[in-house]
């Protein structure tokens, strides 16, 4: 497995419940700042296998990512169960987004 593969993996394990980051965000705490699409694969092709929380991971706007509906419905009560508010398709990013380099308060 790739460096950043492994790295991206385990950024995602460590999303806190309630709360989200994007793509973008992952791809750069890896090491690579314009992998997003490397992410999208990761989570596409190793979410069942390595019980990656994929629906914390959302696009850089703070809409949820799932194209499919019944993925949609499944990424956005998921994210409801863990307390984020979701309105129409989005997440409010200043309230729920994680950055593991910020202390809590």
């Amino acid at each position: 497995m790739e460096r950043f593969t492994e790295k991206a993996m385990h950024i995602i394990k460590e999303i806190p419940q309630g709360k989200v980051m994007t793509y973008g965000q992952i791809a750069a705490l890896a090491g690579s700042p314009r992998g997003a699409r490397q992410v999208v694969r990761i989570l596409h092709s190793m979410s069942k296998k390595h019980q990656l929380p994929w629906h914390r991971v959302i696009n850089i706007k703070g809409q949820l990512s799932a194209t499919d509906d019944e993925m949609f419905q499944v990424q956005k009560l998921s994210l409801e169960r863990e307390g984020v508010i979701i309105e129409g398709n989005r997440v409010n990013l200043e309230q729920y987004q994680y950055n593991p380099h910020k202390q809590t308060r």
